[in-house]
């Protein structure tokens, strides 16, 4: 099995808040994060894919392709966009990164062809914040 990430990069403002949750239980929880007028990240998004490669290319996706499928079902509908306020794919949830990465998941995984995995979602909030999901 040969694994093969591509990396692509978004901004994206959020707030990190429970509608079920008092302000002070929200400012508790999420403190600064909880913001009414929001905050942003500038986050990198990786997108490992797996298979064997193909016997004419040696590829186990063209790389060009899988960057064009990212931008039309990912960064299309979330760069420089309010995940709160106007990401479809993020509505109705908590707008963390784990969240993100699931969400980015599910728009990903249905456009892969036969025979190409998606493996691994790797979404950096900060350098020093990221998550991995699996797709379990």
């Amino acid at each position: 099995m040969v694994y093969l990430t591509r990396i692509e990069h978004f901004n994206a403002a959020h707030k990190l808040y429970n509608p079920n949750w008092s302000r002070e239980k929200n400012d508790e929880m999420f403190g600064k994060c909880a913001n009414d007028n929001w905050h942003g990240h500038n986050y990198e998004l990786y997108v490992t894919v797996k298979g064997q490669p193909d016997v004419d290319t040696g590829f186990v996706f063209d790389v060009k392709r899988l960057s064009l499928i990212i931008k039309e079902h990912v960064t299309e509908k979330i760069d420089h966009l309010n995940l709160n306020l106007d990401v479809d794919f993020m509505k109705g949830k908590i707008c963390s990164t784990e969240n993100l990465a699931v969400g980015i998941w599910q728009q990903l995984k249905p456009h892969l062809p036969a025979g190409v995995q998606l493996h691994c979602i790797k979404l950096y909030e900060t350098p020093r914040i990221y998550v991995e999901y699996y797709g379990e």
